[in-house]
């Protein structure tokens, strides 16, 4: 939606419904493997936004000018109007859609609402009609959601949209830490995916706030493949669980290259252990002799445990 107003170059009120399908036809010929597209917010799902109200209103970026264009022109949104024509491309292109949630919470307060539900109806209509026409489907989930509400949004999405696979923006579970959103995304994303969210939009340390460098990235993917891998150990996945065992193995023979092999930021690990190198090899600096590793090791090796050098 926001690309057809740089790809076209025209202001939002000169972009024709038909503009809008060129720039998806033009997308699926580049080759493009999914495409996000807000059909979901149509008249109906507007109502009910407009009659409840909200704190945030619509944080989509998409959604708000797909918004502003309904309301500029009085006429349906024409991912909605014309979704036949836009699965005909898609179909034809091997594409698979993206249902977005244009009218998805950008605050606490905002989850599960009316608006939010709404849309969601309209978006499991739109899986059957995508997948009668062989066009694969996931479906986009809430973005800022309180974490004991997840799991019940989770199953909610699973029943309306038939099953569909559902694609998650975090969900975000504070709204007050910008700078440390990663971390708010991946608590909420790990219930999520325990709940059976199927995949995880990773966030940056740099949401709500600019757009993230490379370290911000590495940050984002790696909480949120934190709570992808403990959601699947919770899940019962076959084998999820054997590289932390394969951890836990390496930690009782202290072999610190093993772990820095094993773990999901190795560079990251072996740099927080050489920044205060512990005198002995086979302890770390927060524990030095006293590990309970190496106490326990040695005890069960029958030798003696001894802190001070003998006189």
């Amino acid at each position: 939606m926001y690309d057809a107003i740089g790809y076209l170059d025209k202001d939002l009120l000169e972009i024709s419904a038909q503009d809008f399908l060129k720039v998806v036809k033009a997308h699926a010929e580049e080759g493009v493997d999914f495409m996000t597209i807000h059909a979901g917010i149509n008249r109906r799902a507007i109502e009910a936004f407009r009659r409840e109200g909200r704190k945030m209103n619509i944080v989509s970026r998409g959604g708000s000018l797909l918004f502003a264009w309904m309301m500029m022109t009085g006429n349906e949104n024409p991912f909605f109007e014309y979704y036949d024509e836009v699965l005909e491309i898609l179909r034809e292109y091997d594409v698979t859609i993206s249902l977005g949630d244009a009218l998805r919470p950008g605050c606490l307060a905002d989850a599960s609402d009316a608006a939010q539900i709404s849309e969601l109806i309209e978006l499991g209509n739109l899986t059957k009609r995508a997948w009668e026409k062989d066009v694969q489907v996931m479906v986009e989930g809430p973005g800022h959601m309180a974490m004991n509400e997840i799991a019940a949004n989770m199953i909610m999405e699973k029943k309306i949209c038939h099953g569909a696979p559902f694609y998650v923006l975090g969900p975000l579970v504070t709204d007050i830490a910008p700078g440390y959103d990663h971390i708010t995304s991946a608590i909420g994303g790990a219930i999520a995916a325990a709940s059976g969210a199927d995949f995880l939009c990773y966030v940056t340390p740099a949401e709500h706030l600019r757009l993230p460098d490379v370290g911000d990235v590495k940050e984002g993917i790696i909480a949120s493949k934190i709570a992808a891998h403990a959601a699947d150990i919770a899940k019962g996945v076959k084998g999820a669980r054997d590289i932390d065992d394969k951890m836990a193995a390496a930690r009782h023979k202290m072999d610190w290259d093993e772990m820095f092999e094993i773990a999901l930021d190795g560079e990251k690990a072996r740099r927080f252990f050489e920044q205060t190198p512990p005198a002995d090899r086979h302890t770390c600096s927060m524990c030095g002799k006293m590990c309970a590793v190496r106490t326990t090791n040695m005890i069960l090796e029958g030798k003696e445990v001894k802190f001070c050098s003998e006189k």
